[in-house]
Formats: structure tokens, sequence, C-alpha cells
């Protein structure tokens, strides 16, 4: 199989991954006279903090997800190559791909992180990530599927167990999700399934420090705790998930929770790019880079986002966030310093100018912090919406978005409550096969 890229005399620039800072760079490099070529394992762009409300029926797959295709409609010399990487030669500088090898003048690693089970085997089985556009669907009809199956069942024990929903990190994204399910619980599911107790469901969130969202103040933490204690999610701190058996999340301590939702928002960790294996013994598997995101002993080789551990910053000696915002302004400035050395001009050093985190909280309800600002409740989750809306990709994207807040706000409604899949997988998954 051959990548069926022509061979010019411009200097030609691999990236692989399509997220934030690969598409950040690529955008940078419009008008470079590179050539210019994106390798992703997804034919599609994600804009992966709305990713929970996919999870929770809120958006549809479209409204999130962006085909790179359309994106680079008309660009010159730009080519997109669906595959998997199976290693990279540095010497030789080549990527081989299961589409074939690419020779690559500057190469780009991208490829952003996967959810960490932390070897526990039965975890990683059996429950329900929440990293990319199938996770979402997969929790979706997880979810769904048991509501189903929990108007049938013989049992009281038999319902709770198909109705819980325990959470497994307090992260933004265990957050997240918590409160859009403890909203779906309460204006949702009961004009759906009016014949069902609600009071069978409960929503658990786990998290093994003694606060949640740990990258925020403690007093955001305290009203974060707060919050979904009013929505009714039930915070555990202090507790770790250790194992999944029998339709049992078990603890630490040995107690148990019996729940055919078991869903992971806890840790990520990047995998290896075969051939820089001895660039990724950062921890978390990230690939030490410096303060130009070249990849250690290579001038050539570059990583940004999420899989980049830059130690080059003072005020960030263990490496910068993995956020969207960082893995933007990586690609940006990556992409303005090859530009310089094209031109023969010296390239700056990367600076991360810190724009704050949010988190929201369901409906009307979000957190804000940035430097010395603080601030909570209906405005933080204003700009918590305009923000969200600014990054999202096309003019049809942002107004389908608003347009779909808007009505589920007003509707108090998540309209996208479609189970999809094989039958017989769903089957199996449900333990009826």
């Amino acid at each position: 199989m051959s990548s069926n890229i022509p061979d010019t005399d411009k200097k030609r620039i691999v990236i692989v991954g399509g997220g934030f800072a690969g598409l950040a760079l690529i955008r940078t490099l419009r008008r470079s006279g590179m050539q210019v070529v994106l390798v992703d394992k997804h034919n599609y762009h994600m804009f992966k903090p709305l990713l929970y409300q996919v999870a929770s029926s809120a958006l549809n797959v479209g409204d999130i997800a962006f085909p790179f295709r359309k994106m680079f409609h008309g660009w010159n010399d730009f080519y997109f190559r669906m595959a998997y990487i199976e290693r990279v030669d540095a010497t030789a500088k080549r990527l081989y791909t299961t589409v074939g090898d690419i020779r690559y003048d500057y190469l780009v690693i991208s490829t952003g992180c996967v959810p960490n089970f932390f070897g526990i085997e039965n975890i990683k089985r059996t429950a329900l990530a929440m990293s990319n556009i199938t996770d979402a669907l997969n929790i979706r009809n997880r979810v769904l599927r048991n509501f189903e199956i929990a108007v049938t069942a013989s049992s009281d024990a038999e319902r709770i167990s198909r109705l819980n929903v325990v959470i497994v990190g307090g992260g933004a994204s265990g957050v997240e999700i918590a409160g859009a399910l403890s909203e779906m619980r309460r204006y949702v599911m009961p004009r759906d399934y009016p014949r069902l107790d609600m009071s069978h469901m409960s929503i658990y969130l786990i998290e093994g420090l003694g606060r949640l969202l740990s990258s925020m103040s403690e007093q955001t933490s305290a009203e974060a705790l707060k919050t979904l204690d009013s929505k009714g999610v039930k915070v555990m701190l202090n507790r770790k998930v250790t194992d999944y058996v029998d339709g049992c999340a078990i603890f630490d301590d040995g107690e148990s929770i019996p729940t055919q939702n078991l869903i992971w928002t806890s840790g990520i960790r990047c995998s290896a790019v075969p051939g820089l294996e001895q660039q990724t013994k950062e921890r978390g598997g990230r690939i030490g880079v410096d303060a130009f995101n070249r990849v250690k002993e290579y001038d050539d080789v570059f990583a940004i986002g999420d899989i980049a551990a830059m130690h080059d910053d003072a005020e960030y000696p263990n490496g910068h966030p993995q956020l969207a915002r960082v893995g933007i302004s990586q690609g940006k400035r990556l992409g303005k310093n090859l530009l310089a050395g094209l031109k023969g001009r010296p390239m700056k050093p990367f600076r991360y100018c810190n724009y704050g985190v949010m988190a929201t909280v369901g409906r009307n309800r979000a957190f804000v912090e940035w430097k010395k600002i603080r601030f909570g409740g209906f405005a933080a989750w204003v700009v918590w919406s305009t923000i969200h809306i600014m990054f999202l990709l096309g003019i049809q994207g942002k107004l389908k978005v608003f347009w779909g807040w808007v009505w589920n706000y007003f509707g108090h409604d998540q309209p996208i409550r479609l189970i999809i899949g094989s039958y017989e997988r769903q089957k199996k998954e449900d333990g009826l096969a």
C-alpha cells in the first residue's frame, strides 16, 4: 500500500494527530509554501470539551466533530491520510503507517492522550471511558439501554443496578458528566419513564483526593461539591475504585456499589510512539521537548499538545497542564518558528500565557478562574458557554450548538436520546445474550 503523496521540491511537514494542537499548527502554515501532510486515525477533528454533552444526549455527534477534508477545501499542497502509526525511523526521516511510509523533512507528534486504567483489567474491559466520540456514544447507549431494561426488571435489586451510575474521577470531565446526568434524571427521565421510581437511580462521583476540581481553588472545589450535592449527586472523596466484579464497583476499603454504568474519567496517559520510546519516559508517557517543542536529541522531530512535556518554562517545571489552550498555543508558536527557520530567522521559545480554567456543573452553573479573578454561577456559565461557542469550528456548528443550548435551557430537554448500535452486541453487553 502506498501513501500516494507526490514528491516535490517543497519542504514536507508531517503532522500526526488533528486535535487542537495539530489543527492550530496546520492553520499557521497555510501560506508557508510547505507541503503539509496530516495523519490521523479518524477523519475528523473532535471538540473534546463538549464530549460529555454527546454522552448525556444533549448534542449530536455532528455538532462537535468536523471532517478534516471539508476543513481544508481549496488548500494547495495539503494531504490527509487516515491511518495508524506503526513506527518512526528518525534516521531515514520516515514515518511508517498502515497506508505506507511517508518521507518527512519535519515530523510533529500531536497524538494527545488516552484513558489510564492503572492496570486494572476488569475496569479496562468493562468501564465506559470518555476520551473520544465512540466512548461518548457508548455511554449514551449504555445508560439509555439500562433504563429500558430497568422498566422490565424483575426485582428492585436489578433495577437499582441498571439505574445506578458510578463516575470515577472528580476533575472537570467527571464533574460535568455528573451534573449533566443529574439533570437528565430530574427533568427528562421522569417524562420518558413515568412508571420508573427515580429514587432507585443514584449518581455517585468518586474522587481519590480530598476535593473536586483539584486544578482550581479550594473555594471553587467546595462550591462545586455543594452544587452537586444540591443536584442529588453523591460525592465520595478520598475513595478509590480498585476493581469491578459481578456488576459491582469495588472500593479500596472493600465496600461496593452495584452498577451497570461505570464511567471512568480518572487519569490519562500518552501512548508510546514506536521509534521514539526513549523520549517517552516522562510522567504519563509524555515526550520530553525543549523550549522550541523539539523532541530531545532531534532537530526535525517535534511534539506539541498533551503529549509534550516541556521543562524549560520556569513557571511549569513539571510540564504544562494538558489543556486545549496549551496545545493551541504550542501549535501556533511552532508554526511561526518553522516559518522563521525557513526564512533564516531565529526561533522564539514557547511561553504559555495562562488563560485560566473553567468547569460547568450542569445547567446555568459554572466556575471560572483567571489569575486572581474567580466567580461562579450564571455569569460564569455564560462565559463558559460563550468561549466554547467561539472555539467551535464553522458558523454552522456554532449556530447549531447555540440554538441547541437555548432549547435545552428553556425546555429542560436533552433531545438526542437515541440508542444506536448492533443488537447482538447490545445483548452481550447487557448480559442478555
